[in-house]
C-alpha cells in the first residue's frame, strides 16, 4: 500500500483546510483509514478515522464537531474538513491505513501503512 497526503498550508485562525489521502495499491474493499498528527515536542494523536466499507467514523474529542472524514471509495481516497481552525491544530499530519482493520481504530498501532505527512499550519 502506498499513502499520499495532500491539502496542508498555511491558515489563519477560523479558516478551513481539506486534507486529502489518496490510497494505493490496496485490493480489497473492506479497510480503515486514519488521520493523525503530531506536533512539535508532543506525541502523536489520532484525530479521526474511518472504515470505508461502512463510512463508520470516530473522532478526538478535541476535532470534535470541527473535523468531518469522509471517502470517496471509487477514488480510493479519504478527506478529513477541517474547519474553525485553531492554533492548537497546528502538526503534521498522516493518513494511517491497513487492510486488516476493518473498524475505525484511533490506535496507531493498528496501522502498517504511512504516509509522508503534510504540514499544517494555524497562525495568523
Amino acid at each position: 500500500l502506498q499513502l499520499v497526503e495532500s491539502g496542508g498550508g498555511l491558515v489563519q485562525p477560523g479558516g478551513s483546510l481539506r486534507l486529502s489521502c489518496v490510497v494505493s495499491g490496496i485490493t480489497v474493499r473492506e479497510y480503515a483509514v486514519g488521520w493523525f498528527r503530531q506536533a512539535p515536542g508532543k506525541e502523536r494523536e489520532g484525530v479521526s478515522c474511518i472504515a470505508v466499507s461502512d463510512g463508520s467514523t470516530r473522532y478526538a474529542d478535541s476535532v470534535k464537531d470541527r473535523f468531518t472524514i469522509s471517502s470517496d471509495n471509487a477514488k480510493k481516497t479519504v478527506y478529513l474538513q477541517m474547519n474553525s481552525l485553531k492554533p492548537l491544530d497546528t502538526a503534521v499530519y498522516y493518513c494511517a491505513a491497513d487492510d486488516s482493520v476493518l473498524s475505525p481504530s484511533m490506535r496507531d498501532r493498528d496501522y502498517s501503512y504511512w504516509g509522508q505527512g503534510t504540514q499544517v499550519t494555524v497562525s495568523s
